[in-house]
């Protein structure tokens, strides 16, 4: 891989990981979703960190086409009765929600950091 693939790999890596975008050693997070206020490494201030509903949105979007999906070719296939298609589909849509929530958060946070992200600022009339 060369130096510049590396480089760009930086900020995806670490936000996948839950590690502090500008280090990469210290954790992001102090809960499960719950940001910590700076890293405890390097001191960088997360009050910049807003994904907002972008974790939420890429992994309903993801998760329910994939469980749709599935259900949609179990029912064309095999037809199961209604309570084992609850069965099999409740637990695997609290897996492929849950489970990449934490990793998508972190890596949206390091992407607003690598990017230098800013809230947008209308621009006053007379300003151009």
């Amino acid at each position: 891989m060369s130096r510049d693939a590396t480089v760009n790999a930086l900020p995806i890596s670490r936000g996948l990981r839950g590690r502090c975008p500008r280090c990469g050693e210290g954790k992001l997070f102090q809960g499960f979703l719950t940001l910590r206020p700076r890293c405890e490494r390097c001191g960088l201030d997360y009050d910049f960190a807003d994904a907002g509903d972008g974790p939420a949105v890429f992994v309903i979007l993801i998760g329910g086409a994939l469980v749709v999906f599935a259900a949609l070719l179990t029912e064309v296939a095999y037809q199961p009765p209604y309570w084992l298609h609850a069965a099999l589909w409740l637990p695997l849509i609290l897996l492929v929600t849950l489970v990449p929530l934490r990793a998508i958060k972190g890596l949206l946070i390091a992407l607003q950091f690598h990017h230098k992200a800013a809230p947008g600022q209308l621009e006053k009339k007379g300003e151009a």
